[in-house]
């Protein structure tokens, strides 16, 4: 029997959801409060990064936090607020920073990308899609000896785990990068990481869903949820009430506000970042990591995307000058030579990356409901994870054998 569902939430976790679910004859709804041309699956620096095993809550992330605080430059910035939700996910954040957190999370994370990767490729294969996917690995540049031996630590890690890494002397780099002069020590290769232009892929599934008969309902906010019994039996927009069979969360920074609806919190703060797009031949080819400034820069197909930063400050539109100049200020200091322009930098964007307190995404069904399962949380891996978690939610609600383990995603954990 194909069910009906309702996906609140266009970004790139909900169109995936929304692609899977069509393709096992579900009837889909998508709900998104823009008009899906923007937002963090947009603006990402695209990679899809197996390599990113280590999740955010790691052991002395709260003293960085705390260091770079007061310096609103930083790659790191968490703006020290008294409310009940940032408090409570400050303190299951600073719990789950820890060495045995972080080995359980590692092959944990490994898999759900090299799944993602996997379906990535499927959709490249696939003669209804036409984007950029390019398998050249991601370089992580240092400056200091620190860096480098920090990041040589997890390559060693991410060898253990199967993964395709080197480590590169300058001289390697210049072969693989000749068209640049690099102020950097050396570069570990993450062989095993791929990068996409994220505005292709997004306009392409988006086109493609409204071509299969996918209903979208854009420039709506869903301001409540009714429950009958065990079930949410309607979503009521600012301009509608529709029911379905199933109901997905997967509205990034703003799905605990859903949540709370239904009575249920779930532990998500905003983490804004900011990118800088130049349209100009700069010669850089390899998308690379810029450790110390913990800036991304990815060849894109037309333009060269720079984005970073991690600004932990609610939910708000405000665009902080000051850390978009410091993400140019990196690449300036990274690439010798290179000018990012005034113009360049007044047309940056942002993003609101959601994320756990345990670096993990919620995905999973909400246990008071039959009806109702969330996909949010993703942080810096939502772009990289959006393929696979489309698809274990559609074996979620189409109730098949499922492609991983999703306990370690269980939206109720306890931290």
């Amino acid at each position: 029997m194909s069910k009906s569902v309702i996906v609140i939430g266009g970004g790139i976790i909900g169109l995936c959801t929304a692609y899977y679910l069509d393709k096992e004859g579900c009837k889909v709804t998508v709900i998104d409060q823009s008009t899906i041309t923007d937002g963090a699956s947009f603006v990402n620096a695209g990679f899809i990064s197996p390599s990113h095993i280590i999740p955010l809550a790691a052991p002395g992330m709260i003293t960085t936090g705390l260091k770079m605080m007061f310096n609103s430059a930083s790659p790191f910035y968490v703006k020290p607020r008294l409310d009940a939700d940032f408090l409570k996910w400050s303190l299951a954040f600073k719990k789950s920073s820890t060495k045995k957190n972080v080995e359980k999370a590692i092959p944990i994370i490994k898999d759900i990308n090299l799944l993602s990767k996997e379906l990535f490729t499927d959709f490249y294969n696939d003669a209804a899609f036409n984007f950029q996917l390019e398998h050249k690995g991601l370089l992580m540049f240092y400056q200091t000896d620190k860096a480098g031996e920090k990041e040589s630590k997890v390559a060693k890690r991410a060898i253990e785990e199967g993964l395709d890494v080197e480590l590169l002397s300058l001289d390697d780099v210049k072969k693989l990068e000749p068209n640049v002069e690099l102020n950097i020590k050396g570069a570990i290769h993450y062989k095993c990481d791929a990068h996409t232009t994220p505005n292709e892929f997004m306009k392409q599934l988006y086109g493609y869903l409204k071509n299969k008969g996918v209903t979208f309902y854009t420039n709506e906010k869903v301001i409540d949820l009714d429950v009958l019994s065990d079930k949410v039996s309607k979503v009521k927009t600012d301009k509608r009430e529709i029911s379905a069979d199933e109901v997905v969360i997967a509205a990034g920074s703003w799905s605990p506000l859903l949540t709370k609806k239904l009575g249920v919190q779930i532990l998500v703060q905003a983490g804004k970042g900011y990118r800088i797009d130049v349209e100009r031949e700069v010669g850089i080819t390899m998308p690379a990591i810029l450790m110390e400034a913990k800036v991304a820069v990815t060849p894109m197909n037309g333009f060269t995307r720079l984005a970073g930063t991690m600004e932990i400050a609610g939910i708000n539109n405000n665009i902080n000058p000051i850390r978009v100049k410091a993400i140019a200020k990196a690449v300036e200091n990274y690439y010798k030579g290179m000018q990012i322009q005034e113009s360049e930098i007044s047309t940056a964007a942002y993003g609101l990356r959601p994320i756990s307190p345990d670096g993990l995404p919620y995905i999973g069904r909400l246990s008071k409901f039959k009806n109702v399962t969330i996909a949010t949380a993703h942080a810096m891996m939502g772009w990289s994870l959006g393929p696979a978690t489309g698809k274990l939610v559609s074996e979620i609600i189409t109730d098949q054998k499922m492609a991983m383990n999703i306990l370690a995603f269980y939206p109720e954990r306890q931290f």
